[in-house]
């Protein structure tokens, strides 16, 4: 074999073990670059549901956001093709945390709305679910609903002072996430902003199921309460003159009771890559076509 031969292969191989590097980087869950702040294009804000926990692969920085790369922003970023991209939704964002920075056990999250900027031509936000304490109402009611598998504890806990606690705290969200479109619109304002809403994360009737072990009257009171988040989400977006999104409907029948396949929302014990009581990849599919068809219908 001739040395350019030899010199030739080498430089080959070398390429090609740089590549694998990356890929398993990638892989491991460490993303090589921050998403640049200012960003010019789509710019994609939220929390866990619009980061994608746990659906591979994770990527960006920091690590602790378990930003996916098949979340739904990077799903609608390749249906438009869209030349300037930057996703900063991290898990267990609020409201607070758009405006504001966060912290991850990696390290922290600049504020989001810091990828916004007057080049900025699309905005697509999903927030609201932890101001509204949503890890600790899936907690709680899965360990109030056992003990009472023919009632309703959970709701008794929540409305045990004589009104809807879980209400009042849609209520007081409301406010901070049109606060939110607000600073969104006061940095871009040329984009399209579109508010995306929750999907269907229990079926409206019946008793809950292994995945999700909720009695029938809790079920029925979760349901409410995320119709009722999904609601104050709609009026603020047209307070606001921003779109809202509604996932919601789209989403029916693919709860987390329906079997591996058919189900968009993983249980205690997820089938499909995807953290518990999070969206895994057929949901984010969905709520991509939905963005998209928003999107694509008005000028």
């Amino acid at each position: 074999m001739g040395s350019v031969d030899l010199r030739r292969r080498v430089f080959q191989t070398v390429l090609a073990l740089a590549g694998c590097l990356c890929v398993a980087l990638l892989s491991a869950g460490h993303g090589l670059a921050a998403p640049a702040p200012g960003g010019q294009g789509y710019a994609a804000l939220g929390d866990s549901y619009v980061a994608g926990p746990g659906i591979p692969r994770t990527s960006g920085m920091p690590v602790g956001c378990l930003r996916s790369t098949n979340n739904y922003p990077s799903l609608v970023r390749a249906g438009l093709g869209a030349p300037a991209f930057s996703d900063v939704s991290c898990s267990g964002a609020t409201t607070a945390n758009i405006t504001g920075a966060q912290t991850t056990v990696t390290g922290p999250n600049p504020p989001q709305v810091n990828a916004v900027s007057a080049s900025t031509t699309l905005v697509t936000l999903g927030i609201g679910g932890n101001d509204i304490g949503f890890s600790e109402i899936v907690s709680q009611c899965l360990s109030r609903s056992r003990t009472e598998p023919n009632g309703a504890a959970c709701k008794a806990y929540y409305t045990a002072s004589g009104s809807d606690a879980l209400a009042a705290r849609i209520a007081s969200a409301g406010p901070k996430v049109g606060r939110v479109l607000e600073r969104i619109r006061q940095r871009a304002p040329r984009a399209r902003v579109l508010l995306v809403g929750y999907p269907t994360i229990l079926a409206p009737g019946g008793a809950g199921c292994p995945e999700a072990p909720f009695s029938a009257g809790d079920t029925a009171y979760l349901y409410q309460t995320f119709q009722k988040l999904n609601s104050m989400l709609q009026r603020q977006a047209q307070a606001a003159g921003a779109q809202y999104v509604d996932t919601a409907a789209s989403s029916m029948g693919h709860d987390i009771c329906q079997p591996p396949g058919t189900r968009w929302i993983e249980g205690r014990a997820p089938t499909s890559p995807a953290i518990p009581f999070h969206p895994n990849a057929l949901s984010m599919r969905n709520t991509a076509n939905q963005v998209l068809a928003a999107v694509k219908s008005a000028p």
